[in-house]
């Protein structure tokens, strides 16, 4: 194992034996200033959080690189970037999501993106996770679907989002996060989850639309690996420390049944 397997044998590993996890997503453009972002840091530590996923659709300002440098220095939580394009790659970050839109057809999300950032990611010591994104629909057109101009795949349609996932396993991507996009209006169904996560043996991360422990319960139950919350917490810092405690609540249930 080299050091730039750390987080994907991570979340191999915790996928294999059913451990679940939950990622804070934090939009750099949506940070309201240092004091809250500090905030959410030490909440964050203090329950439990695995991960801080950091980035979004589209990033207006110069604030990626002062995010990434507090979260380093203010935890040791893996900080894995969610990149919208090629200009939001960081060297301070610990791994990146290398996604291809595999639910559109674009190319230039499924590999344009990819082949400019690739030399330099090439030359980096970030950890690169070949990363298998799928948009679902959420009843409002979101910006990652406007900015990647691909049209989701229905959430009532778990047939088309299992083929799909199966399909970029077949191609040999790693993971797979299925995400209803920033500012959703509902979570991915538990019934497409379910049909998902029966399809591929890949970790499987799930991320838009989740408000409340229950939906985040549900998508976990259903077969996510990870959640991940980004607005729903931006919103209400306690949905982050009730999330952590259905987490620690389902693994702790498997750890008594080991």
């Amino acid at each position: 194992m080299t050091s730039k397997q750390l987080m994907l044998d991570l979340l191999s590993g915790r996928s294999k034996h059913g451990r679940k996890s939950f990622a804070v997503l934090i939009d750099p453009d949506k940070v309201a200033d240092e004091a809250s972002l500090l905030k959410l840091i030490h909440l964050s530590v203090q329950h439990g959080v695995d991960f801080f996923f950091v980035g979004g659709s589209l990033i207006t300002d110069d604030s990626l690189d002062w995010v990434i440098s507090l979260l380093r220095e203010e935890s040791t939580l893996p900080v894995v970037l969610f990149p919208g394009s090629n200009l939001h790659i960081h060297q301070q970050a610990h791994a990146i999501l290398f996604l291809s839109l595999i639910s559109g057809r674009n190319p230039e999300f499924l590999i344009g993106q990819q082949v400019v950032a690739a030399p330099i990611l090439k030359k980096s010591k970030l950890e690169v996770i070949p990363t298998g994104y799928m948009l679902v629909g959420s009843g409002l057109q979101t910006t990652a679907a406007y900015i990647s101009n691909t049209l989701p795949i229905p959430n009532d349609k778990p047939s088309i989002a299992a083929c799909t996932a199966m399909a970029g396993e077949m191609l040999g991507l790693r993971v797979l996060y299925m995400d209803a996009g920033s500012g959703a209006l509902e979570p991915i169904s538990p019934r497409v989850i379910g049909v998902v996560r029966r399809s591929v043996e890949v970790p499987l991360i799930v991320g838009g639309g989740i408000r409340s422990g229950n939906a985040a319960k549900q998508a976990l139950q259903a077969g996510a690996d990870v959640v991940v919350i980004g607005n729903g917490i931006e919103k209400n810092l306690n949905l982050l420390i009730e999330v952590s405690g259905i987490v620690k609540e389902l693994n702790g249930a498997l750890n008594i049944h080991e």
